[in-house]
């Protein structure tokens, strides 16, 4: 019997690089060559395939992958049968949610969906407007916007559904907000009958384990120090922690050893705080994963 492999798809483009970032804290290293679609993992369970990620969804729902990441976004437009393992929130820039909103010319007398009828719209997301529309009881013109959909406004069309985690972009080109019809993050989805063997979704569930322990460790550090027994409530009162510190005797009785975890921006203000109140031999380390 040929050994167990579990076939995964990952975002190429945009999320690419944050996503080969995030599975390397989480102990996955890749080897993207050129331009091969099929990168080298260091795990000989695993079999990689970059594909843009509007594509993952329905390559996991068909079985030809048995499991991907890719955006919610994508799995609602595609509208496929998929399980979802888990979220991950993680982007390309910043850590907030992608939106998907409605936005027209700041100028534009459209202030409400409703007055969108007989309009035209430009986006990627074609299968999510039209049923946002459908739910409005609106009837417009939807049309798949093949990039740039910002400056087709007004010209080319009324309005446009666009993704923006910012809203910088829009603010640049005049373009205002006026509802939002879908909050997009990465998710790991899985072919439900690749789910369903043991071997698969155990599989799964340690990648998903490990990779949310990296993103929960993003802009932690750890702090280790020495403190003396007489001074540890007064270290104590000036120490946040996921939980209680752990603290550990040392060979000398009067003096114990201290470890915590807290966010790494802290840790500037903290540390003189806690030499002041006695700590010694204080040392900050970076953390890959965190897992609770």
């Amino acid at each position: 019997m040929g050994a167990q492999i579990l076939r995964i798809g990952v975002p190429k483009g945009s999320l690419q690089e944050a996503t080969l970032a995030l599975f390397k804290r989480a102990g996955y290293t890749f080897r993207v060559d050129g331009r091969s679609y099929f990168p080298q993992v260091d795990d000989d369970e695993i079999e990689a395939t970059l594909l843009r990620a509007q594509e993952i969804p329905r390559y996991v729902a068909e079985g030809v992958l048995d499991a991907g990441l890719t955006g919610y976004d994508n799995v609602v437009e595609s509208d496929v049968d998929v399980v979802e393992v888990a979220e991950m929130v993680f982007s390309k820039t910043t850590s907030r949610p992608y939106r998907w909103v409605l936005a027209v010319p700041d100028d534009a007398d459209i202030h409400s969906v409703r007055d969108l009828q007989g309009k035209r719209i430009a986006t990627e997301l074609v299968n999510v407007t039209r049923r946002y529309l459908e739910r409005h009881g609106v009837e417009a013109t939807v049309e798949f916007s093949w990039g740039a959909t910002e400056v087709k406004v007004p010209y080319l069309v009324d309005a446009i559904v666009e993704g923006t985690e910012t809203g910088s972009t829009l603010r640049a080109h005049r373009l205002r907000i006026i509802d939002e019809l879908l909050v997009s993050t990465p998710r790991w989805i899985a072919n439900r009958q690749a789910y369903a063997d043991p071997w698969k979704r155990q599989k799964m569930e340690n990648i998903c384990l490990l990779l949310q322990g990296a993103l929960d460790a993003e802009g932690m550090v750890g702090l280790k120090m020495n403190v003396p027994r007489g001074r540890l409530e007064r270290v104590l009162d000036n120490l946040p922690a996921m939980r209680r510190p752990t603290i550990s005797s040392l060979a000398d009785e009067d003096w114990v050893a201290l470890e915590t975890i807290l966010p790494e921006k802290r840790a500037r203000d903290l540390i003189p705080e806690l030499k002041r109140a006695g700590a010694e031999g204080i040392v900050e380390y970076p953390l890959n994963k965190v897992v609770p």
